[in-house]
């Protein structure tokens, strides 16, 4: 019933944007919005994520433009006004993605960018974007240290942080009763790798007192090569491995790590891992437990708009959806509603970004992984559902399937909008509604 209520709330919006502003059809078919969208389409993190996010940006801004979406976004692309895209790589280090995010706003004058998969481009671009005044969506990015650390009125990030995705994995393993004696560590010595690293043994401390930490693996982002590493876990293995790789280096650890049984000997988790299956198919060993940060791919809730987006994006790609494109659209989506709520507010014209920034504070919309709601971080982060499941390889449809899944509602493995994540598990997840 309250999903239906907001529905019918935000289809309103629409409405009005269409029927109650002060512009013409005409003048809104003329005027457009012009919004950058940057992930990384070239390097290790391409392939099994920023060329898919991009991918279903193209799609989806396709399907805005044509009116095409279904209700609430099935006003022709933003209140009227034609989405006009412009993408950027992500790659080649924060330094230069501050100064192409610059560029954007400078000299391309787009109105929104909403972008960044690395944690550190995205802890180098929000100050920059609050400091031009600049409205900015994060899509992706997993470090709880952007709104944990400062406060933003121009910057929104429109999923949850990484802390929902180790949270998860615990109670997972606590809930399938799974052995944790002992823990081995391999995550990226970078933003991403570290958060990830502190929140799941903080997470582990709680859950697993008794459990030991083993070895504490950071290799570097983009390091392709982990002999040295696997040789490690095999030389003290423990009877959970916990991994928050992603991209390039995930595919990689897992083709060099499998053949040597390293995931016969302990029971591997990902934080982050259903992103690789397409490319991994039967490379991936069964088994192996994992998380899409969020309600993705073959874990996203049956609702009539999870059903059309999964079948849009598999019709044109030949491949299932998997986080990457998901959290893109539901970026893509809350933009949407954004202006279309901003336009509203001030009688049909394009809005500023002052007036995106009070519409997108506080903002809820449905996506195709469930509620997007932007309660945390003073209405600039989003909290959401997630769900853990393990790999099993189906060879009728010749791909890797996820069983035994398990779904968290966002107040189960989000902090409260009072606490920070670290001060929130330390607590014993206070206040948590599982």
């Amino acid at each position: 019933m309250k999903r239906n209520k907001l529905l019918v709330k935000l289809s309103a919006v629409g409405a009005a944007i269409l029927l109650g502003s002060g512009l013409s059809s005409q003048a809104q078919a003329q005027e457009t919005f012009r919004v950058g969208i940057v992930s990384f389409l070239s390097g290790q993190a391409a392939d099994s994520f920023g060329i898919p996010a991009v991918n279903g940006a193209k799609l989806l801004v396709e399907a805005f433009n044509n009116g095409q979406a279904p209700a609430p976004y099935n006003v022709k692309g933003f209140g009227g006004m034609k989405i006009e895209a412009i993408y950027v790589d992500e790659a080649g280090g924060a330094t230069k993605q501050v100064q192409e995010m610059r560029n954007l706003y400078d000299r391309e004058k787009v109105d929104a960018v909403v972008g960044y998969v690395g944690s550190g481009d995205c802890l180098a671009v929000a100050p920059v974007a609050e400091e031009m005044k600049r409205f900015l969506i994060l899509y992706d990015c997993g470090t709880p240290r952007i709104f944990e650390e400062r406060e933003y009125n121009y910057v929104f990030r429109t999923a949850a942080h990484a802390a929902m995705d180790n949270v998860s994995l615990g109670l997972y393993l606590k809930a399938k009763n799974i052995k944790v004696d002992s823990i081995n560590y391999i995550n990226q010595d970078y933003a991403w790798g570290h958060d990830s690293l502190k929140d799941f043994q903080l997470t582990a401390e709680q859950l697993f007192p008794q459990a030991k930490t083993g070895q504490d693996l950071r290799p570097k982002f983009g390091a392709g090569q982990y002999g040295t590493e696997i040789s490690s876990l095999l030389s003290s293995p423990a009877t959970v491995t916990h991994s928050s790789l992603w991209g390039g280096d995930l595919q990689s650890f897992i083709l060099q790590a499998a053949p040597r049984g390293v995931m016969r000997r302990s029971q591997l988790i990902l934080s982050a891992g259903d992103h690789v299956l397409p490319g991994l198919g039967n490379k991936m060993p069964d088994g192996v437990i994992l998380g899409a940060r969020g309600a993705y791919g073959l874990m996203s809730p049956d609702t009539p708009l999870n059903r059309w987006w999964f079948k849009l994006y598999e019709d044109r790609e030949k491949v299932i959806p998997v986080q990457a494109p998901y959290r893109m659209a539901q970026g893509l989506m809350g933009l949407k509603l954004a202006v279309e709520k901003a336009m509203a507010a001030n009688g049909g014209k394009k809005p500023n970004h002052e007036q995106l920034a009070a519409a997108m504070r506080g903002l809820s919309w449905e996506s195709p992984a469930g509620m997007i709601r932007m309660v945390n971080g003073k209405g600039h982060q989003a909290i959401q559902d997630t769900a853990i499941g393990r790999t099993k390889f189906n060879p009728e449809k010749k791909r890797v399937d996820l069983v035994d899944i398990m779904r968290f509602p966002a107040e189960c493995v989000n902090p409260p909008a009072n606490m920070k994540t670290e001060d929130w598990i330390k607590s014993g997840f206070k206040g948590a509604k599982c």
